[in-house]
């Protein structure tokens, strides 16, 4: 079985890939690619004071949701989400459990409110009034594939287009060094159950993940499960067909066939 459906608007912010217009070219000729530290810019869509309040997974993702819904020409309001992460905000779950080893146990509002794994997804459903359905989900290091595959579902089942967002940031140390990712990444993908460019989605059960055949790349693919994308989006930049499989939970990889741009 198959899910067949569009991909209409891309998204990403990496390390060396402000977004996506400046990364397309370096996906396709990977050598020109600079590794440099990702720079999460503070969403215009955020009011002043939730700039301030939000984690960098919540900026990151509001940054490429918002930029994926305007290269595929789609109001918000229109979209139902996907929003996956291993991670959620790494940085807020560091300040709680400093907090709870302290004598006072004191934890603030905001830093709790801030502790869900929802709350990329509810900072861009508030910010954009957006009333539509939302999923939250992870799945370690298959969080991509796994947000894919829901996401797919959901736009091919209910015939409607849907915003999905994959993103990850680094924990401090001492998590760091259990859970060790090497900066934060994020991308954001409109699927559309027509049009666009067309994308099938089947299961390739225990299949070797597609490398990016480039070993800066293919390093940053291994490093951040979101990145585990990269070969979709290598794919994406080209105008060429692709087949090529993304890693997921053990038996569930998916295989996917990218048609030629148009």
């Amino acid at each position: 079985m198959s899910l067949q459906l569009g991909v209409q608007g891309v998204a990403l912010l990496g390390p060396g890939f402000a977004d996506w217009a400046q990364a397309a070219p370096l996906l396709r000729e990977p050598s020109r690619w600079q590794r440099t530290p990702t720079v999460v810019p503070a969403p215009a869509l955020l009011p002043a004071t939730e700039r301030r309040r939000a984690g960098t997974v919540v900026k990151a993702s509001v940054a490429v949701a918002d930029a994926a819904c305007q290269a595929a020409g789609l109001a918000p309001s229109a979209l139902a989400t996907v929003f996956t992460s291993s991670t959620g905000d790494p940085a807020n779950c560091h300040a709680i459990c400093e907090a709870l080893a302290k004598a006072e146990r004191l934890v603030s509002p905001t830093r709790f409110t801030n502790s869900v794994h929802n709350v990329a997804s509810g900072y861009w459903h508030i910010a954009t009034q957006t009333m539509q359905a939302s999923t939250s989900l992870g799945a370690f290091d298959a969080s991509f594939a796994a947000g894919l595959l829901e996401a797919a579902v959901q736009c091919v089942h209910g015939q409607r287009p849907l915003l999905l967002v994959a993103c990850d940031t680094p924990y401090p140390e001492p998590l760091h060094g259990v859970r060790p990712l090497s900066d934060s990444l994020a991308l954001a993908l409109v699927l559309v159950p027509q049009g666009g460019r067309g994308l099938t989605i089947g299961i390739a059960g225990d299949a070797a993940p597609t490398p990016c055949g480039d070993a800066a790349l293919e390093a940053l693919r291994r490093e951040i499960p979101a990145a585990r994308a990269l070969p979709l989006l290598q794919a994406l930049a080209a105008p060429a067909a692709a087949a090529l499989v993304i890693e997921g939970l053990a038996g569930q990889s998916l295989a996917l066939q990218l048609d030629a741009a148009a």
